[in-house]
């Protein structure tokens, strides 16, 4: 399907990564094209990106590759409880074959949340071109703790599962398994700081200052230990979703940071 705007190409299908079916849709330009590949929050789908892999892709005239994670979207649905261990398992085994079966050699990450997380993990042990983080975390708090509980008395109280019946084929699983994962005791103790001195590639980190899911201590903790260089953007009036909440902030650095990076590698 055409965009009518830039008359860029929309492809959307169903590609076999680690024995599941994902629902993968590119963006943009061809192979020949730098490849950036978009990883959603924990709650997260192709779909609920939103506008912003388009206006990326649109806006760095390169090709952006969006997926929905096994569980989420109209990828296949997970039935079985999600492992504390999930976030390695889908930054060294799942994306890896994504990359390889997309052709992405190298590519510049956007992780949201759960999916930057993803990101820093497989940065750790991958080469990736430069990533751009929203709203990452890489230890439990508290405070995010609380948040997700609250959200499960939303999800059984509220008709939230009918808002999330329009983005993945089963809202209930996709729910369950991310709320249970995370309030899983075995899970209070996460924390993935000893991987940041062997991301060497060039960071931007956004978070929101209002964010409900976690504080500033997560950025700052990248910061501290990334092996490479790093940039932050910190945005008053905004929550946990800044591509949604100051999307024209959000997509104006995103583009700025990604152009830099490719003007500096003649990509």
């Amino acid at each position: 399907m055409q965009n009518p705007v830039t008359g860029h190409s929309r492809f959307a299908e169903l590609l076999r990564i680690d024995g599941r079916d994902l629902d993968v849709r590119t963006i943009g330009p061809g192979e020949e094209a730098a490849s950036i590949v978009f990883l959603h929050e924990g709650l997260g789908s192709v779909d609920l990106w939103r506008s912003y892999p388009t206006e990326i892709a649109d806006a760095c005239a390169e090709r952006a590759i969006v997926y929905s994670r096994y569980g989420h979207g109209w990828s296949d649905v997970q039935r079985e409880e999600r492992s504390v261990d999930f976030m390695d398992h889908e930054a060294l085994v799942v994306l890896p074959e994504l990359i390889e079966a997309v052709g992405a050699r190298n590519p510049i990450l956007v992780g949201h949340s759960d999916g930057a997380s993803i990101a820093l993990l497989h940065a750790s042990r991958h080469p990736v071109a430069a990533m751009v983080l929203l709203a990452p975390h890489v230890f439990t708090e508290p405070s995010g703790l609380a948040e997700i509980r609250a959200a499960r008395d939303r999800f059984e109280n509220t008709d939230l599962i009918q808002r999330m019946a329009r983005y993945h084929r089963d809202p209930e699983a996709t729910f369950k398994t991310w709320n249970n994962v995370w309030l899983n005791p075995d899970f209070e103790p996460w924390n993935i700081e000893s991987v940041l001195a062997d991301v060497t590639c060039p960071v931007l980190l956004i978070q929101g200052e209002a964010d409900e899911y976690g504080t500033m201590a997560q950025i700052d903790a990248i910061s501290r230990q990334l092996g490479g260089s790093v940039d932050q953007l910190r945005l008053p009036n905004c929550r946990h979703s800044p591509h949604l909440d100051r999307s024209a902030c959000t997509s104006d650095a995103t583009t700025r940071f990604i152009k830099e990076v490719l003007e500096a590698t003649n990509r």
